[in-house]
């Protein structure tokens, strides 16, 4: 292995993906991953993307000198406890990544080496959406983060360069509005609407499994390449016709009963529905902590190509993440992957200064 550089891989560690960025010695923002990692089935799948990660770190010259990590991925049921969540994490990332120097965000608590992060795990854990926060206040002073992920959104104010809120917890931010659970891949449709409108008459949904907010967007021609990285609800193929299929089947129909637009219009009204619970969670954040009108919508995550329609609810600007003066912006997919770019931003900030 070649010598350590100044290097900083940034690493944000979900409970359904693994994202990465390569941040250089010079603060150049030089890649950034995203690999499927479906935490709750095993541990196992969190190595094999640290494995696909690693090795693909591999072509670029030197070695990374630091490793700055944020989590959200202790919540899954694959651990009893969100402690355990974190203290199996810990364990597992420092063994696989210990060539370098690895810490934790802790939110207010800035970075923790493995040993005190086994003494705090409840600032580490789910501190991936403070670690954008951070960044994104350090750079704008005023602002409102929305970032929609494949399963949730998180939306920050950010008011005086800071954080502007008590939440630190899960449980916190989503009674403050500041954490939903709606996303543009994983979202169940029985978790977005009771009932939807077809063919003139409003029907109650099923409330099976039966397809997700990803086959919503395919449908309207929206949804990323790249950005639906599990199965299907049916295990089905990702076309606009097997979407169809399974959104048919969440009222009880055959896609074949109607026309492919008014399966369009059905997909049409399950995204409006979307954007109204998100814009709700906006409205209500915005009510407690006010920021100047002007100030705009900093979008982030998968979801960011929703940034304009929100923008227009709020009368709002809006720019994404990667807009903001953060050398090597331009990499593809730095939206998504804003957490992980963050953290390995802060720390290599961090580290420069000392």
């Amino acid at each position: 292995m070649s010598e350590p550089m100044d290097i900083t891989i940034g690493w944000d560690v979900g409970g359904a993906h693994l994202k990465a960025a390569r941040i250089e010695a010079d603060g150049r923002v030089a890649m950034v991953w995203q690999e499927s990692c479906p935490l709750w089935r095993g541990p196992e799948h969190l190595h094999a993307a640290l494995d696909r990660i690693l090795a693909g770190n591999t072509v670029w010259p030197g070695s990374p000198r630091y490793h700055a990590v944020t989590m959200s991925g202790e919540m899954t049921d694959l651990f009893a406890t969100r402690k355990d969540g974190v203290h199996a994490l810990v364990e597992l990332l420092c063994r696989r990544l210990g060539s370098g120097d690895v810490r934790f965000y802790a939110g207010a608590e800035g970075w923790l080496d493995g040993a005190s992060a086994r003494l705090h795990p409840y600032q580490v854990a789910s501190a991936n959406w403070r670690a954008t926060a951070d960044l994104v206040a350090a750079h704008l002073g005023e602002a409102l983060l929305v970032d929609i992920g494949s399963t949730t959104t998180d939306i920050v104010p950010l008011r005086g360069h800071g954080v502007a809120t008590a939440s630190a917890s899960d449980s916190d931010r989503l009674a403050a509005g500041e954490l939903v659970y709606t996303g543009i891949a994983r979202t169940p449709l029985m978790a977005m609407s009771a009932e939807a409108p077809v063919a003139g008459r409003w029907v109650p949904l099923m409330a099976e499994h039966f397809a997700t907010s990803a086959d919503v967007h395919r449908i309207l021609g929206g949804l990323p390449d790249g950005a639906d990285l599990h199965d299907s609800a049916d295990g089905g193929p990702k076309t606009v016709e097997a979407s169809r299929a399974r959104l048919a089947r969440m009222v009880g129909r055959d896609a074949g009963d109607l026309s492919d637009a008014a399966w369009t219009e059905l997909a049409a009204w399950f995204a409006d529905a979307q954007l109204e619970r998100i814009g709700r969670a906006i409205r209500q954040v915005l009510s407690r902590v006010p920021i100047d009108p002007h100030a705009p919508l900093v979008m982030a995550g998968a979801g960011a190509f929703l940034g304009p329609r929100l923008a227009a609810r709020s009368g709002r600007p809006v720019l994404n993440f990667s807009q903001l003066p953060i050398a090597g912006s331009l990499v593809e997919h730095i939206d998504w992957c804003a957490p992980a770019v963050a953290a390995g931003l802060l720390l290599a900030g961090e580290k420069s200064c000392c």
